[in-house]
């Protein structure tokens, strides 16, 4: 089973609320797209600080490599870490991006597949509900305390009409 977050997107221009349509779930666990085509994957998912970022730290890895004359097998390495890396952290990378733009974290599902995990969280969805102008008004106290009998209490689960 996947664990999937669920994240909503600010409300636009004349909304109260967001629409659940552009909810956006990201799964966790390794992304097999992200490691094979990083800079493509990036792009696909409109990650672009991520791909500035990418690209910065894979061309300063190349400088480096190159640098220190290393083998074409470290070269490769390195390159297969980098992308493994990529894959493994892909889901963090969308929350990110995610949360700079101001999307708020709503729940966490889990369920086998995405179509699944939707239905599941709008199951037990509560929808945000409009706050109420005022709240009803509150009655007066008494001023005065009635002349009511006061009756000790014993143990906790007294009898009514027993008094000790």
């Amino acid at each position: 089973m996947a664990v999937y977050t669920v994240h909503e997107p600010p409300p636009r221009g004349g909304e109260a609320a967001a629409d659940p349509e552009r909810f956006a779930f990201v799964r966790d666990g390794f992304h097999v797209w992200a490691f094979l085509f990083a800079p493509l994957w990036m792009l696909w998912r409109r990650l672009w600080l991520v791909f500035v970022l990418y690209v910065v730290v894979w061309l300063a890895l190349q400088a480096g490599l190159w640098a220190a004359s290393a083998p074409l097998t470290l070269k490769i390495g390195a390159n297969l870490l980098l992308a493994f890396l990529v894959g493994l952290e892909a889901p963090t990378l969308r929350r990110w991006t995610l949360g700079r733009g101001r999307w708020l974290t709503v729940g966490v599902v889990v369920a086998d597949e995405l179509e699944l995990a939707e239905r599941r969280f709008f199951d037990s969805w509560d929808r945000p509900r409009p706050a109420a102008a005022e709240p009803p008004p509150t009655p007066p106290l008494p001023l005065h305390r009635s002349a009511a009998p006061q009756t000790e209490v014993l143990g906790l689960f007294p009898q009514p009409g027993v008094q000790r």
